[in-house]
């Protein structure tokens, strides 16, 4: 009779366990995470520092991180209002990025897969986009078909968008983003 509660007490915690677990692995890229702005990077994830989550993260997805030495990718789920990114609205990615060598932007669904759509366009490059007068990016994300650096969503609901930076000259030492400089997301119009 003593050992009812006992059993019970151990498999709530057993389950409890898992449960977070898997939380930490399938919804997070690690513990050890920089923001700037919208954007967050994870600069350790793809070296012999990175924390036990982040490893077994990917390790899951089969997903290759970035060295630190070679790059660094960004992540934003969410506008600069803090706003989840829908893909239904339109989204502007405008402002000034860190100097890099090359660096991409790509737009995602929630679960981190290219949308299909005709103009087969998922993203930009340094070398493609067409930059303002005074170097920044100005793209949009829309459902609708615009002049410009305009990348399709499909009218997915959930979205995030990927910014890799590559050969790029600054270092991450808080979790402030180590005053990278990223493009503001602003979410203009929704039906």
């Amino acid at each position: 009779m003593r050992l009812l509660p006992l059993a019970f007490t151990l498999a709530a915690a057993a389950a409890l366990g898992l449960a977070a677990t898997y939380a930490a692995v399938t919804q997070s890229r690690g513990l050890d995470v920089v923001s700037a702005g919208a954007w967050q990077g994870w600069p350790r994830s793809g070296t012999t520092q990175a924390d036990p989550y982040a490893r077994a993260g990917f390790a899951r997805s089969g997903e290759l991180p970035l060295e630190l030495a070679d790059g660094l990718m960004f992540l934003a789920t969410h506008d600069s209002a803090g706003a989840p990114l829908d893909g239904r609205c339109d989204l502007r990615i405008s402002g000034p990025l860190p100097q890099a060598r090359v660096w991409t932007l790509t737009l995602m669904d929630a679960e981190g897969r290219l949308i299909a759509n005709d103009a087969e366009r998922y993203g930009f490059t340094s070398n493609e986009v067409v930059y303002r007068q005074d170097g920044t990016i100005d793209i949009v994300l829309s459902p609708r078909a615009r002049a410009g650096n305009w990348i399709p969503t499909g009218a997915r609901g959930r979205v995030k968008v990927a910014l890799r930076l590559y050969d790029a000259p600054f270092s991450f030492s808080s979790d402030t983003g180590g005053g990278a400089d990223l493009p503001r997301i602003a979410t203009e119009r929704c039906p």
